[in-house]
């Protein structure tokens, strides 16, 4: 069971309580990116083992009539296993899903690992098109070339500003120098990827760029928000007839994952020190 602490951040951990979840998101006219808590794995069982849960959740979001996809991060189906591995797990999961009409989002880690996504990501796409997308980081140097290398690739992109703690060599690092980085990538995007955005940001400043690009090249897009952080915003922004998706974590893992949301902004960090001291 989830602490009330850290249930803003984290749906359940079970799929019955997770997809209760993702109803009540649908009933506020939100959509729900799914993502089974777990990385890092070292060994093939764990891996092949929650590649089998994506599968299974993508069956049930469609048996219940949800608007719900998945999100899967690289280190959890086997990259830290062998590139071979992550990728198998990933067709296997998307060929799952796509029969069940559920699109799947895998998302970026650490800059290591950003080649072998997006290749693996690439294959899937030319094989199951447009049933996938990929996080791509705004604050990597390396990311104007990632988006031409996609630009012809049938698949999504999400574009977020990086929360992984980058050398300076690979990293922009300032504040300054990202959102400049986030807002050129924003602009290619709309420009270059006629088959959708997702704007992968809590930040007014580029949702507010993301509004006036769309309305001067009439790319479509979503906005795509975490679970418990700006969650007014989030409605609002659906009240208003925008495509927002809430990225909903769930699973027993959810330790690392709450400690990560409360360590990267303030008001999180006041929200658990409200919680624990009952004011």
């Amino acid at each position: 069971m989830i602490p009330p602490i850290a249930s803003r951040f984290v749906a359940d951990t079970t799929v019955p309580g997770t997809l209760d979840y993702v109803s009540d998101c649908n009933d506020e006219g939100l959509g729900a990116i799914v993502n089974l808590l777990g990385e890092h794995y070292h060994e093939r069982g764990p891996a092949d083992e929650d590649a089998d849960k994506y599968c299974r959740l993508a069956s049930e979001l469609t048996r219940h009539d949800l608007d719900g996809c998945l999100s899967v991060k690289p280190s959890q189906i086997g990259i830290d296993v062998g590139p071979d591995v992550f990728a198998a797990n990933f067709e296997r999961i998307v060929e799952a899903a796509a029969d069940d009409d559920v699109f799947v989002w895998c998302d970026m880690e650490d800059h290591t690992t950003t080649d072998t996504t997006v290749d693996a990501v690439g294959a899937t796409a030319r094989s199951h098109p447009h049933d996938v997308g990929v996080a791509i980081q705004a604050n990597l140097k390396r990311t104007r070339d990632d988006l031409r290398r996609l630009a012809d690739v049938p698949a999504a992109v999400r574009l977020v500003k990086g929360a992984y703690d980058e050398p300076s060599s690979v990293a922009y690092e300032s504040k300054a120098a990202v959102d400049e980085a986030y807002e050129t990538h924003l602009e290619y995007l709309f420009r270059e990827f006629d088959r959708g955005v997702a704007v992968g940001s809590h930040d007014p400043q580029m949702l507010e760029l993301a509004t006036d690009l769309h309305e001067e090249c009439g790319t479509p897009f979503e906005i795509q928000m975490l679970m418990g952080v700006r969650e007014d915003a989030q409605r609002e922004l659906a009240r208003k007839g925008y495509e927002v998706n809430q990225y909903v974590p769930y699973g027993d893992k959810w330790m690392q994952y709450f400690y990560r949301r409360i360590r990267e902004r303030k008001e999180n960090a006041l929200f658990a020190l409200r919680a624990v001291v009952g004011v």
